[in-house]
């Protein structure tokens, strides 16, 4: 799963997915299954007993398929790298399909207070397609920092993320329409409500772009711990200025979370470790691991915790997910598997 989860064709593969459940959303096309299949369905929900109910209720997906479709694919995509979130999404998903059919079986009067479909239904697919767009940003991250790619840095990425929910805003506002929505005449209490959430999420996000000028990078914003690439990735603020007599001697040493002074080799650690008769700080990273965000973003990013691990420590981040090629192939005598890149060695 960790593999799957880091591998950069599967992440490339999944940023394509979402970009295109994104523009269905938005009503440029639909993904729909062929028609056939669900008339054959259909007919087979007659048969009646449980067989006729599987069937009524497979009809039921498929035809919803076009609006389902894209939510379920996400959630399935997220079970590579999560338990937790997809089963959530899909305990949501069955509930939600579940409870109406039998509060209305055993209430059938209520059917007549049901809301009209109409324009909301697609304002609803719209919003749910600007979140689909942002999220699929961050598999593209992870494809990015595993690969050493540099292309999606800090500040592209929350630009990215800040045009988005602009847009979403606008949207909510009015001012801007997609293909299948109905002229707005006037905001309902609701949409003033998921505006202004929108508006306030776009203002958060630029915020993103203040400098710390403790941490020499940008002010991470905590919310999107995981999400969006370490503020240290960027493109544009100049990397602290590194020991170069120990770059000399341990070309590891570089800058690591929170612009710490670290070492990407284990044994070059340790050797310095024991020169300075300091304790060895050893954490287990990765480009694509959530929780490691959390923990630099968090945890880190406090004073204290930073001037101990700078000042007490010699910390060590071994990137586990890291695909570059080792100079030569090593052999793991434990696991008994050919090591071929540095992640492999570290794992």
């Amino acid at each position: 799963l960790n593999e799957l989860s880091t591998n950069w064709i599967a992440n490339t593969l999944f940023f394509i997915i979402f970009i295109l459940f994104a523009f269905s959303f938005f009503g440029y096309y639909e993904i729909t299954l062929p028609s056939s299949w669900a008339n054959k369905s259909d007919a087979l929900s007659d048969s009646g007993g449980l067989l006729g109910i599987f069937f009524m209720a497979f009809t039921l997906a498929i035809v919803s398929f076009s609006c389902t479709g894209p939510i379920i694919g996400s959630a399935i995509v997220q079970s590579a790298s999560s338990k937790m979130g997809p089963f959530v999404v899909m305990l949501g998903f069955s509930t939600a399909l579940a409870i109406p059919f039998g509060f209305f079986a055993a209430f059938p009067a209520f059917l007549n207070s049901l809301p009209k479909s109409g324009s909301w239904m697609n304002s609803v697919k719209v919003v749910l397609g600007f979140l689909e767009l942002a999220l699929a940003f961050k598999f593209l991250s992870v494809a990015d920092m595993v690969q050493h790619w540099g292309i999606l840095g800090y500040e592209l990425f929350m630009g990215a993320w800040v045009i988005i929910f602009a847009l979403m805003t606008l949207y909510l506002f009015g001012l801007l329409r997609f293909p299948h929505d109905s002229p707005l005449k006037r905001l309902s209490a609701t949409r003033w409500g998921f505006a202004l959430a929108s508006l306030a999420a776009t203002v958060y996000l630029i915020t993103g772009f203040t400098y710390n000028d403790e941490l020499k990078t940008y002010r991470s914003l905590k919310l999107m711990s995981g999400l969006a690439p370490p503020a240290y990735y960027n493109y544009f603020l100049a990397e602290p200025e590194l020991d170069a007599s120990i770059r000399e001697r341990y070309p590891s040493f570089s800058m690591c979370a929170n612009n710490l002074n670290c070492f990407k080799d284990y044994y070059e650690g340790l050797a310095f470790a024991r020169e300075k008769n300091k304790p060895m700080l050893l954490d287990f990273t990765g480009y694509g691991c959530v929780n490691c965000r959390k923990t630099e973003e968090h945890i880190w990013v406090d004073p204290s915790v930073r001037s101990k691990i700078a000042n007490d420590y010699v910390l060590v981040s071994l990137y586990v997910d890291d695909r570059a090629p080792l100079e030569q192939e090593l052999f793991s005598s434990v696991r008994n598997t050919r090591l071929r890149n540095v992640g492999n060695k570290w794992a």
